[in-house]
């Protein structure tokens, strides 16, 4: 090879199978390809080709949020790292290998319990028709992924997750994932960054999932349509732990605070955010069909002492209970 070919190759950026290639926050023009699974530097640096936006990565974290993003959610972002919120973590990585299965701090069982239930569903009657779909290394978005625990149950069963949220603090957050990097033979990209905007470049996931993240959307249309720009033609949405009302219009009439006060208990809150619907209805998915996305509503089991619950809720005359739905939209291929 020449001099002068050796030199022009080194400057272009040239895709290979475990490239995962990104899109500015700014302007969403394209940017280069990192790979699909994290290189262990703590810091690095990308730009954009057509802004010149500079992204980093920061204790191994992409940081791609634009300013404006990031004063948008500041709210949000100085709620969820707030003291209080300190008590959905720990300082001990067995806490975070023991996720969803098991709460080692005693904070928050009920709703460990919840999610223990949906992923074991998951894993048991989803994922096999995913891996038959598109094969036993599928590229997975987790969207909301939080600490991560979802992205490392995928890496375990030797999927390639990429993790997404709009926190990275080192006990709920982003950072907080890094306790899954020894244990694991790949560990999974990490990228700071909202729903709604998505940092990746066109058709180039197999699987999109909302762990306990879909509610949490200002624009469900909006939300889906980004989703589906990312995944592959033929690609599956999953909606887990978003709960669902048989009608809008009765949880209208329930205050604001009543509803974030049941989610506390069960899913966590998440104060401070812009404006959400923070629930589903089955008009809501029904409004997707028109985007091309089928919907298959599977219902894990949570125990007698959940299914009780609705009966005990409308002998009270208390309205109508939440149900935690999981969703698997499919969409056709090209």
């Amino acid at each position: 090879m020449t001099t002068a070919v050796a030199n022009l190759t080194s400057r272009i950026l040239l895709p290979s199978d475990g490239d995962l290639w990104l899109r500015c926050p700014g302007c969403s023009g394209g940017m280069g390809p990192i790979s699909d699974r994290d290189n262990g530097l703590l810091s690095a640096r990308i730009e954009c080709d057509y802004c010149g936006m500079v992204t980093n990565k920061k204790d191994g974290v992409w940081r791609m949020l634009s300013p404006l993003q990031r004063a948008r959610f500041a709210a949000f972002v100085r709620d969820e790292e707030s003291p209080h919120s300190k008590g959905r973590g720990s300082i001990h990585p067995a806490f975070y290998l023991a996720l969803p299965f098991a709460d080692l701090t005693g904070n928050y069982g009920d709703q460990w319990r919840i999610r223990a239930q949906s992923y074991r569903f998951l894993e048991e009657n989803v994922l096999p028709r995913l891996e038959a779909r598109y094969g036993n290394r599928f590229r997975a978005l987790d969207i909301g992924a939080g600490n991560g625990w979802l992205s490392y149950r995928l890496a375990l069963a030797g999927h390639r997750p990429v993790a997404v949220d709009l926190c990275s603090n080192a006990w709920d957050g982003l950072d907080a994932a890094s306790h899954y990097a020894a244990v694991l033979p790949e560990f999974f990209p990490r990228a700071e960054a909202e729903m709604n905007h998505l940092p990746f470049k066109d058709a180039q996931f197999d699987v999109a999932i909302y762990n306990a993240s879909f509610h949490y959307s200002s624009d469900y249309e909006r939300t889906v349509r980004e989703a589906l720009r990312c995944l592959r033609p033929g690609g599956t949405i999953l909606i887990v732990d978003s709960p669902t009302y048989r009608h809008a219009r009765r949880r209208r009439g329930a205050t604001r605070s009543e509803h974030h006060q049941v989610f506390e208990a069960t899913l966590g809150s998440r104060g401070g955010s812009p404006p959400t619907v923070d629930f589903l209805t089955p008009a809501v998915l029904d409004n997707f069909l028109e985007l091309g996305v089928r919907w298959e509503r599977h219902l894990a089991w949570y125990g007698v002492r959940w299914w009780l619950r609705s009966w005990v809720t409308r002998l009270r005359h208390r309205g109508e209970p939440s149900q935690f739905y999981l969703y698997e939209g499919h969409t056709d291929k090209a």
